[in-house]
């Protein structure tokens, strides 16, 4: 611990109820205070999992950001909010940690319904910008004076949407400060040409040696600093890789270390006085403070709970995931065919593409955090004879749409998309299920769409997938099924369009798509049912659906999937064009909501996806019939 007077209390951290307690220190306590800070962190989500690395990396600049600026009147918007957690503990939830992440805990991401210092829900990356540019004109509209900040990561920098915003705000002449909060990090590794930029200028003697100058020149009155600007602006243009962000229009600054106070106080109270567009480039350290994850800032990134003296194993253990699967797969497949390329948008290690990375480089692409480049990228490639497959999350899916559409479908170019996380994913929340896939995949022209309900039967689907020629995407649950299966290392494939029946009963019929079949043979046995693993959403076995229909009283459908549009939408609609106009369908899916974070099975509860839930749906149904 750092030296202190002994009339400062024993726990500063204990004395902050919000920022306004935090403002009330002197300046020397800071350093003080982000230690007690990190303590806390590391202790807290030890016992409940989360974001690490990427918290931990923040503490200082969370302090120095709610001492400088007047929150929650001035607003802060963190980009995906991995990194929000010291923010959260500064503004009254430190209490909430404890439950962080579970069923009416605090969220893992700011959200605005849970505290007015939490000023845009956040999850998903690169929205800080056009977020805070979209409040700092309603600022003006309004004639209101506040500062508007916001804390954009290298990885998401390099999005898209990143640079539309920044194209926006450059021209739009409104008091906006953004912070480029560089870590060298994503989750994966940086790629990219502005990570080489940005590297590039870091690592400059000379221009770290100029911005040394420039950040006493900050500490200085007002009136220096045009001076100082003008001839930061001169120096710099002759010896950076380019003025990058000057181009856009904002006024730039740094890089200066995000984990010393006497640099970043200064330099953000003196920017705070500021107007126009303005881009302080600061450097932290993902896991800063906590030497295991420093050493290893991918490992912990997201966290279930561990030790935090002894830290977390590499290896987990026990049953192989889906994401293992695919995985091996991809290898094996790659193996025997040279046409296969992997894709992913930055997410390497959650998506199982470690190992295909390593024996294949020369065929794996990280395109970083940019979903809609990953797609037509891929499109790209498949137009030139390549079989690209996109491993990709299922919400973040939903961010390349209009390529999928448009760059695939239309053009019916054979790329296989590895949806992972189809479903509800559980502590990560409402950004993150994977809610909608089936829907907004299954009107899609051209599109084959496959539903596994084992990890056997998902190698099986990758395999039948890759030799289609035309778009196909097999989405598959966050960790393993509830069945024991051996999964082969063949490429064996299944047939096309073809579900299976499997179990013979009377009256009722549930058909199954994906992750809840071992729940539907489970209430099956009960109610001496006839379960289906219908496996395809499309095209859907016509057939089986027919059978059943002629031979039972109640058809349920079951989908990890929004009702609304669902597989159980597409087999209402099968039955009418087949003409059973009579045949009473339950539909049973994730309820018109967004559902928020929690365990996996406990939100499969909450949604009426458990076994005891769907025993009572059917019961009423088969009462009303």
């Amino acid at each position: 611990m750092t030296d202190t007077p002994t009339s400062l209390p024993e726990s500063l951290l204990d004395g902050i109820a919000s920022p306004a307690d935090l403002r009330r220190l002197e300046k020397r306590d800071l350093p003080r205070l982000a230690e007690e800070l990190r303590a806390f962190m590391v202790e807290s989500v030890s016992r409940t999992g989360g974001h690490l690395s990427s918290n931990l990396g923040t503490v200082e600049l969370s302090i120095a950001l709610h001492y400088v600026f007047d929150t929650p009147s001035d607003r802060l918007i963190w980009d995906v909010g991995h990194q929000s957690y010291a923010h959260k503990i500064l503004t009254g939830r430190r209490e909430g940690m404890a439950r962080l992440r579970m069923k009416d805990g605090i969220s893992g991401f700011p959200r605005r319904s849970e505290s007015e210092y939490d000023t845009f829900g956040v999850g998903h990356s690169s929205t800080s910008i056009s977020a805070a540019l979209g409040m700092a004109l309603a600022a003006r509209n309004k004639g209101e004076e506040k500062k508007v900040v916001a804390i954009i990561g290298d990885g998401a920098m390099s999005a898209g949407m990143a640079f539309e915003a920044l194209n926006n705000a450059g021209v739009a002449n409104v008091d906006l400060l953004v912070i480029l909060n560089d870590n060298e990090m994503s989750i994966s590794p940086p790629v990219g040409a502005l990570n080489h930029i940005l590297t590039r200028l870091t690592s400059s003697k000379t221009y770290n040696a100029a911005k040394e100058a420039g950040r006493h020149m900050l500490g200085f009155a007002p009136p220096l600093l045009e001076l100082a600007r003008r001839a930061e602006e001169h120096v710099k243009g002759m010896i950076t890789p380019g003025a990058l962000f000057e181009e856009f229009g904002f006024d730039y600054y740094g890089p200066i270390d995000g984990h010393n106070f006497n640099a970043l106080l200064p330099t953000l109270e003196n920017i705070r006085k500021l107007k126009g567009p303005q881009f302080l480039h600061i450097i932290t350290r993902k896991g800063q403070g906590y030497k295991l994850a420093e050493a290893n800032p991918i490992l912990y990134h997201g966290v279930g709970k561990f030790d935090a003296d002894t830290g977390i194993a590499e290896g987990k253990g026990g049953k192989r995931t889906y994401t293992q699967v695919f995985g091996d797969w991809l290898c094996d497949m790659a193996a025997a065919d040279s046409r296969l390329v992997g894709i992913t948008p930055a997410m390497r290690e959650g998506s199982g593409m470690t190992r295909f990375a390593q024996e294949f480089p020369d065929r794996y692409y990280d395109v970083g955090i940019a979903e809609q480049h990953a797609v037509t990228f891929a499109a790209g490639l498949a137009s030139e004879g390549l079989k690209p497959v996109v491993a990709i999350y299922s919400t973040f899916l939903q961010r390349a749409y209009d390529q999928l559409v448009h760059d695939v479908a239309l053009q019916n170019l054979p790329v296989v998309f590895a949806i992972d996380r189809g479903g509800l994913v559980g502590a990560d929340g409402a950004t993150h299920h994977g809610s909608f896939d089936l829907s907004f995949l299954s009107c899609v022209p051209n599109l084959t769409l496959m539903t596994p309900a084992d990890e056997a039967e998902c190698r099986r689907m990758l395999s039948t997938a890759y030799r289609l020629d035309t778009p196909v995407a097999v989405r598959y649950p966050r960790g393993s099924s509830d069945f024991s299966v051996t999964v082969e290392n063949d490429l064996e494939t299944l047939p096309l369009g073809k579900g299976e029946l499997r179990r013979e009963g009377r009256e009722v019929a549930l058909l199954s798509f994906g992750s809840l079949l071992a729940t539907a043979l489970a209430v099956g046995e009960k109610l001496d049912a006839s379960v289906a693993n219908m496996r395809f959403v499309k095209p859907m076995d016509r057939d089986l659906i027919a059978k059943l229909a002629k031979s039972h009283t109640l058809l349920v459908t079951l989908e990890e999937n929004a009702v609304a549009g669902g597989a159980g939408a597409e087999v209402g609609r099968i039955l009418l064009e087949m003409g059973f106009f009579k045949t009473p369908l339950l539909r049973l899916g994730l309820p018109d909501r967004f559902i928020d974070h929690g365990e996996q099975k406990e939100l499969l509860s909450e949604a009426g996806l458990d076994a005891e839930s769907i025993l009572r749906a059917i019961r009423a149904a088969l009462a009303g019939c």
